[in-house]
């Protein structure tokens, strides 16, 4: 992946720059805002890194106007800035990630490449159906027959992984990574996903969650 290091410390803008280019990534460097939009403004990269504060300003000001432009570029802010504010800010300026100094290199790595491939276009996926439900991944519709039930993303996105293939008993393992992306510290995240999904099936549809215990999770049908 191509990254732009927007940072003013030279120190850690140069092992950051190291580090990625012995992982196999190409690197450019600006150490505040103004370098950086010119960099932005001629060059497409797959993520930047961004500091807060930077010489001649905000580093979420770059954030702001790249969103207000239409780019979606994945960025991560890398700042000394850990309060809670700090990083409500950051994220509502358009920033993707936040990333807390003193930091791992290696994690550094391992979120930029995680934000790069959610940012990759996915193919449509197809319509999926068992029993009488129905569900449009594009739409993000679940039918029951002809009947419109409305659930959250979350539940969407389970029902979506367990109904592309209902004989399939489903691990909590995969169910966590197919709804979040990662395992859960807790199992009761997972549960209360299955909790809102059954209760928006009961009465109105032939299918079921079923749980094995010690296997794991399966649709099932009335």
């Amino acid at each position: 992946m191509h990254v732009l290091i927007v940072e003013d410390d030279r120190t850690i803008a140069e092992n950051l720059y190291d580090f990625l280019e012995a992982c196999g990534h190409q690197c450019d460097f600006a150490h505040a805002l103004g370098a950086a939009r010119v960099l932005c403004a001629n060059t497409v990269f797959d993520a930047i890194l961004l500091d807060r504060a930077l010489p001649d300003g905000d580093g979420a000001t770059l954030v702001r106007d790249l969103r207000a432009a239409g780019n979606a570029v994945p960025v991560l802010m890398l700042t000394a800035r850990d309060t809670l504010d700090d990083k409500v800010e950051g994220f509502s300026a358009g920033a993707d990630d936040y990333l807390v100094k003193p930091f791992a290199l290696k994690e550094v790595e391992v979120r930029l490449l995680a934000l790069v491939r959610r940012a990759q276009p996915r193919p449509l996926a197809p319509v999926v159906s068992f029993g009488d439900l129905r569900l449009d991944p594009a739409a993000r519709e679940l039918h029951c027959a002809d009947q419109l039930i409305a659930l959250p993303p979350k539940a969407l996105r389970l029902l979506e992984t367990m109904l592309a293939q209902p004989a399939r008993i489903y691990s909590r393992r995969e169910l966590e990574m197919a709804v979040w992306g990662d395992e859960q510290a807790s199992s009761d995240n997972l549960r209360s996903v299955l909790h809102t999904v059954r209760k928006a099936l009961a009465g109105r549809s032939s299918v079921s969650i079923t749980n094995l215990h010690g296997r794991g999770y399966r649709l099932a049908l009335a």
